[in-house]
């Protein structure tokens, strides 16, 4: 976590606990995440113009109460670091704050990098990546720990499981790719 050498305070940094996506030429795409500041979390889900838009929105959602709004994306690119099926990508993400944001806080671009051979997972990572950097800034001193006063703090074990959402339904694969 970085530190606040002016009040030599640990600043909570947002960490991506899990995430998962489902997304497909016939169906929404949509996006889950659990997100981590200290002991607290915010989980979300939501929908999205393909799996890497679902994830953003999805973040977007767990921290809202941290930003008070979601980051505006400004620039998302992709770049291949090698050739072939193991080769990794470098996904860089370029953030505003958001759009209602006062003061300080509505001023600056943060970016974020991440790489890996999954351009998803460097993507969202990449995404958090910006968010910590716009967090790390000294007018939003407090953002996520305030936030995580105002949650319910929850445990978590290192063999934390996810459960069944047994109220999502069964989904029939083949009747689904036969439409």
């Amino acid at each position: 976590m970085p530190t606040d050498t002016a009040t030599q305070t640990t600043v909570p940094t947002l960490h991506l606990v899990r995430w998962t996506v489902t997304s497909g030429s016939n169906a929404q795409s949509r996006g889950a995440v659990v997100v981590s500041a200290g002991d607290h979390r915010w989980k979300a889900s939501a929908e999205g113009n393909g799996p890497i838009d679902a994830l953003f929105r999805a973040v977007d959602k767990a921290i809202h109460e941290v930003l008070a709004g979601h980051p505006r994306l400004i620039a998302y690119d992709i770049h291949a670091l090698a050739e072939g099926p193991d080769a990794e990508g470098e996904v860089t993400v370029r953030i505003a704050p958001p759009a209602d944001a006062e003061g300080a806080r509505a001023i600056g671009d943060y970016d974020g990098a991440a790489r890996s051979t999954n351009i998803v997972a460097a993507s969202i990572e990449a995404y958090i990546g910006a968010i910590n950097a716009m967090l790390a800034e000294a007018h939003w001193a407090g953002a996520a720990a305030e936030a995580g006063r105002r949650a319910e703090p929850e445990s978590a074990g290192p063999g934390e499981r996810a459960e069944i959402d047994h109220a999502a339904g069964h989904i029939d694969t083949v009747e689904w790719f036969e439409r």
